[in-house]
């Protein structure tokens, strides 16, 4: 059978994705909105308080990537007896990644604010509701990596459902409790959805896969297959990781800029994140079909798919961001009505037309290199330029050239300019095959065995 036969179009699986996505975001802008309501300060320290919660929610790629790919291949090979007992090791891996994130976020919570150079004024407010987030990571931990094993069953519409379901109860529960409560009011909402959630994707394993954990599946860490995890995962994780820490020195640097530079930086990345959506969901779409692809061997079919899903992302991207940057006045007026933020945070949206690009060449290539086994080039490759250029050009130009805001934004693009074409160099020369060839062996070596 075909590859092409065999694998479903990108748009059937990135078009649930988009919208898993997009319900994602809207429900940060919602809260960062509802926060804004109180007073641009509480609007500032919800941003922050998530941008810890988010960096200690990427340890969880750990597992989730590393799950999503080598279940992908298991399945491309024909391995489902493999695949599902990856699923379960993702289970109890999560459990314990969950619980060192949960206990970051509550034990050390002055701390990890402090390091983005919180103003004192903030950790009043910011420090309560990162402390409230504490039990979300654990319950988010198990979303992800089910989540993941999901998706790598082609069932993106299955996970649609979870996040519909989970984004709803969030918001339906964060609108009357965030006027009663504050900040911690989003924070039990979050906690309640994403309960919701982890009863959904119980039963959905079980509805849709035949698979049920048991008991000690939530905290066993078999050597195999967390091996095979890992080895996908842990480069995958240290990418995303790097990126997060360069990006949260650049948000340290915005916090040394004072409160009002913090809340412009929040209201400015919510539209941002809206402008990335489409590249960032064809990105999963693509990784999920190339994981596929690997596994039964298919590299020509990957190579051009990874070519024809850029050329659509770059031409979304520049129209998404250009229409985003011109409704950024009108936009903006959600979250503030102080005209510097606004007129700030339009300048700053122009630049993000320049900047999304550069960044689709990641969202696409990036996870189109990990699917076919080529994990450890990403952070190898782009840890110089996330250091050099994101972390300390955010400084030099931000600070250091007086810049401000918009240094830092010129900053985020030249990064994601900068590896992205040293990822794409990576496809376009095959530097990937060799790893694919390694992979298909893997999963066909364990096919003869089974």
């Amino acid at each position: 059978m075909s590859a092409t036969a065999s694998r479903p179009p990108l748009f059937s699986l990135a078009w649930p994705l988009f919208l898993e996505l997009l319900l994602g975001i809207g429900v940060g802008v919602v809260g960062t909105a509802l926060a804004a309501r109180l007073s641009d300060d509480s609007g500032a320290a919800f941003a922050l308080a998530n941008h810890v919660g988010g960096t200690l929610f990427i340890l969880f790629r750990i597992v989730g990537a590393g799950v999503s790919v080598v279940v992908t291949q298991s399945l491309g090979g024909g391995r489902r007896d493999q695949a599902d007992a990856l699923a379960r090791a993702a289970v109890g891996a999560s459990s314990w990644l969950g619980l060192f994130s949960a206990s970051l976020a509550l034990l050390a919570t002055t701390p990890l604010l402090r390091l983005l150079n919180a103003p004192e004024g903030l950790l009043p407010l910011a420090a309560p509701l990162l402390q409230w987030l504490a039990p979300a990571l654990l319950l988010d931990a198990w979303n992800a990596s089910m989540g993941s094993v999901m998706r790598a069953h082609l069932r993106t519409r299955d996970t649609l459902m979870v996040i519909v379901a989970m984004q709803l109860a969030t918001l339906a529960l964060a609108l009357p409790l965030m006027p009663r409560l504050g900040l911690p009011g989003y924070a039990l909402a979050l906690i309640a959805a994403r309960a919701l959630g982890l009863g959904l994707h119980l039963w959905l394993w079980r509805a849709r896969l035949n698979l049920r954990p048991h008991a000690p599946d939530w905290w066993r860490l078999p050597r195999a297959e967390l091996a095979a995890i890992l080895h996908i995962g842990l480069p995958g994780a240290a990418e995303n990781i790097a990126y997060r820490l360069a990006f949260m020195v650049s948000v340290a640097v915005v916090g040394t800029l004072g409160a009002q530079a913090l809340a412009t930086q929040a209201y400015a990345s919510q539209l941002m994140y809206g402008v990335l959506l489409f590249g960032l969901a064809t990105g999963f779409a693509a990784e999920i079909i190339v994981g596929h692809m690997i596994g039964a061997g298919h590299l020509h079919d990957a190579y051009r798919l990874v070519r024809r899903t850029l050329a659509l992302g770059l031409a979304v991207s520049v129209v998404v961001a250009t229409a985003a940057a011109l409704a950024a006045p009108w936009l903006l007026r959600a979250f503030t009505q102080d005209a510097h933020i606004i007129a700030l945070g339009t300048t700053l949206m122009w630049w993000t037309v320049l900047l999304e690009p550069g960044r689709t060449f990641n969202l696409v290539v990036i996870n189109a290199l990990r699917a076919a086994g080529d994990a450890r080039f990403p952070v190898a490759a782009g840890a110089a330029s996330m250091l050099i250029v994101l972390a300390g050009g955010s400084w030099l130009l931000g600070v250091h050239l007086g810049l401000g805001l918009v240094g830092v934004w010129i900053a985020y693009a030249a990064d994601e300019w900068i590896r992205g074409l040293i990822m794409w160099r990576r496809w376009v020369t095959l530097g990937w095959v060799p790893h694919a060839r390694a992979t298909h062996r893997r999963v066909r070596r364990l096919a003869g065995s089974a």
